[in-house]
């Protein structure tokens, strides 16, 4: 009964009722790159690597050749498993694109919706095993601006996301960003799914019609097969300090915006705005640590109180000779250490093989 209630869980989660969602196609706001994560996320008015075709596409206008990147985490104690690959390239001097992957998914679950026949028999070789995954294809494009240390980034989005035999979704979606330097300071602003991301199940009649009957009064009618991702926007402040011997330190700050009434603590019924602040303190480019805070929510308490919690994130980081390394732990506000995610992180600069 447990499994046929998480097939349930899953479908109506994915696509009950052709409505707006709050948290639609979440797993494309998880983020990516040690190194960012270990800064919670403020890194929209800094990025500048291959990764900027997730942070901001305007970033990649920083890139002085080919680049890529890898990144693997695990969430929810190992049984979630999250991935990332990306490329970008310059294309002349004022322009460069770049193409990244993400998938997060949960692998050989349990579908034991036959195990049981109609008359009561139990057969264990019923049994038999489905994955659900998304999967976020990027394509970035960015181009220089005549002004002066101004340029712009776009993304178009498709998004593949499957559950085993009962359901799969196609959707599409574009983002923008822009970013402006002057002296040390650095701004930058990403419009997520700015035309909306639309989403279109496609439900297996036959297989959902095995489990529709599960739990008694639920899901007796097919779900409606379109959702709605709405668009949210990310507005970064950053600047840049020259230390003593040969350190270096990088202070951002990031809003964080939805368009809708959520638990973030500055909210409202147009907008909520969640912040976030990061540091990366480099010794000669070549060893950074990093520290960040955020996800700051009103948590409602036991006793009806509220307070405010948030979410501390650390990291470390070792760039030699066009490879970088990078490290994060991250949730370390999670009162259950088997929630603590450590990621890791690869970059490459593929003029070295030259």
């Amino acid at each position: 009964m447990k499994k046929i209630s998480l097939i349930l869980l899953l479908l109506g989660s994915a696509v009950y009722s052709q409505a707006v969602r709050k948290y639609s196609n979440e797993f494309m706001n998880i983020g990516v790159d040690a190194a960012a994560l270990g800064m919670s996320n403020a890194v929209t008015a800094t990025t500048g690597d291959v990764n900027s075709g997730y942070w901001n596409p305007a970033g990649l206008l920083k890139l002085t050749d080919k680049q890529a990147a890898l990144m693997h985490a695990s969430y929810f104690a190992n049984i979630a498993q999250y991935d990332y690959a990306g490329f970008a390239m310059p294309i002349d001097d004022r322009s460069a694109w770049g193409v990244s992957l993400i998938r997060f998914g949960v692998d050989d679950i349990l579908n034991t919706t036959q195990l049981i026949d109609d008359q009561g028999n139990i057969d264990y070789n019923r049994i038999s095993l489905f994955s659900t995954a998304d999967y976020g294809l990027t394509f970035s494009y960015a181009r220089k601006l005549k002004v002066e240390g101004l340029q712009y980034g776009v993304n178009a989005k498709v998004i593949r996301r499957v559950i085993g035999e009962f359901a799969n979704s196609w959707g599409f979606g574009i983002d923008a960003g822009l970013q402006f330097s002057r002296n040390k300071w650095e701004f930058g602003l990403m419009l997520r799914d700015i035309t909306t991301t639309y989403n279109i199940w496609n439900i297996d009649e036959e297989e959902y019609e095995k489990v529709a009957e599960a739990v008694e009064g639920q899901n007796q009618e097919l779900p409606e097969s379109t959702e709605i991702t709405l668009p949210k926007a990310q507005l970064g402040v950053a600047r840049r300090f020259d230390l003593r011997n040969d350190l270096s330190l990088l202070a951002a700050t990031n809003l964080n915006m939805r368009f809708e009434q959520t638990n973030d603590i500055i909210s409202s019924s147009i907008v909520s705005v969640d912040p976030a602040v990061g540091f990366e303190l480099g010794y000669t480019d070549l060893v950074f640590l990093r520290g960040g805070a955020g996800n700051f929510q009103n948590i409602m308490q036991i006793d009806g109180t509220e307070k405010v919690g948030f979410q501390p994130n650390i990291g470390l980081g070792f760039k030699y000779k066009g490879i970088q390394i990078d490290y994060a732990l991250t949730d370390l506000g999670d009162q259950s250490a088997a929630l603590y995610s450590n990621i890791f992180s690869v970059k490459v600069d593929l003029g070295i093989f030259r």
